[in-house]
C-alpha cells in the first residue's frame, strides 16, 4: 500500500524529489535545481554517496528504486517533515547493451523494471497529493534512443520508447488537475553511462556478433562522443522545464535534435543502411 500524503499544501513545504543522484546527470540535477533556491531531496541507493550533496545543504535520503517499500518508507518520511513533492524528477536508470541474442531474459526485466516500472511507481506514489493540491509537475528522463533505435541497444532503446509512450499518455491523463507532464530526451550527456554501460554489455560465447564485439563495445559508449557537459545540461534543463509553458517534449545535449530528424525524415530502409555500416553490421556478410 501506497504511503498516505497530506491532503492540503497549507502545512507542508514543497521539493523537488530526484532520483539517481550520486553521480553523473542526477548529481548535476540536484545541483542545479538547489542553486535556482529549490528545496531538493536527492536520493540513491547507498545515501553516503549522497554526502557532497547534503554538505550544500540538500536533503539526502537512500532510495532503491525498484523497492516500493522504499518509496513508501521515503514519501512517508517526507510527510512526517511537513514536506511534499511538488516536483518529481525520475532520472535513475541505466542502459543493457547487446545483440538482442545475446540479452538474456533476466536482463530485460531488469531494464524494464529500472527504466520503466520505477518510474511508473514513483508517479503512483506522488500522485494522490499532486491531484489533491491541483498542481504538480513530474519530469521524465529519457533518451532521443527512445526515437531512434540502434543497434546493440534494443533492450535499452525499447525501455525510454516505453518511458515515452507512457508520458505522453500520463500528460494528458493529469492535465485536468493541473499536473505538468514533462519528457526530457537528452542526446550525448558527459556521464558515467559508457562505463556502466559497458559493464552491461552482453555477447554469448559463440555468438555471431562476435567478428563486430569492437562495435558492440563501441555501442556502449557511443553517447560519450562529443558529449554535452551535465553541469551544462542540468542547467538548461532545469531552466526549461520550470518555465511556464514549457514544451512537453524537451531535447537537449549533442545530437538531442540531429537523432530524432534522422528518424523522422529519412526512409526507414537508408536509415537502416547507415546504422550498420556505422555500427560494423556490414562486415558480417
Amino acid at each position: 500500500m501506497s504511503a498516505a500524503v497530506p491532503t492540503s499544501s497549507a502545512a507542508t513545504q514543497p521539493v523537488v524529489l530526484i532520483t539517481g543522484c550520486a553521480s553523473g546527470i542526477g548529481k548535476a540535477l540536484a545541483q542545479a535545481f538547489h542553486a535556482q533556491g529549490h528545496r531538493v531531496c536527492a536520493t540513491a541507493r547507498r545515501v553516503d554517496a549522497l554526502a557532497p550533496l547534503a554538505q550544500q545543504g540538500m536533503l539526502t535520503r537512500p532510495l532503491d528504486v525498484t523497492s516500493q517499500a522504499d518509496i513508501d518508507a521515503l514519501l512517508a518520511g517526507l510527510a512526517a517533515e511537513g514536506l511534499h513533492v511538488d516536483t518529481l524528477v525520475n532520472n535513475a536508470g541505466y542502459g543493457a547493451m547487446g545483440p538482442l541474442l545475446d540479452v538474456p531474459a533476466e536482463e530485460w526485466h531488469k531494464q524494464f523494471e529500472v527504466n520503466v516500472f520505477a518510474p511508473m511507481a514513483l508517479i503512483r506514489a506522488v500522485l494522490p497529493g499532486m491531484v489533491a493540491r491541483r498542481a504538480g509537475r513530474i519530469v521524465n528522463i529519457s533518451s532521443v534512443s527512445g526515437v531512434l533505435s540502434t543497434p546493440f541497444a534494443g533492450a535499452y532503446c525499447a525501455s525510454k520508447a516505453a518511458l515515452n509512450a507512457l508520458s505522453d499518455s500520463l500528460r494528458m491523463e493529469v492535465a485536468p488537475f493541473g499536473i505538468e507532464v514533462v519528457t526530457v530526451q537528452p542526446g550525448g550527456i558527459e556521464s558515467g553511462f559508457g562505463q556502466a554501460a559497458g559493464n552491461t554489455v552482453r555477447l554469448s560465447a559463440g555468438s555471431p556478433y562476435e567478428p563486430v564485439r569492437d562495435a558492440v563495445m563501441g555501442r556502449a559508449s557511443e553517447s560519450q562522443n562529443g558529449a554535452t557537459p551535465a553541469a551544462v545540461f542540468a542547467a538548461e534543463m532545469v531552466q526549461a522545464v520550470m518555465a511556464p509553458g514549457c514544451p512537453p517534449v524537451v531535447r537537449i545535449g549533442h545530437k538531442s535534435r540531429l537523432m530524432p530528424a534522422l528518424k523522422r525524415w529519412l526512409p526507414e530502409r537508408m536509415l537502416d543502411r547507415a546504422l550498420s555500416r556505422k555500427f560494423g553490421l556490414t562486415r558480417l556478410r
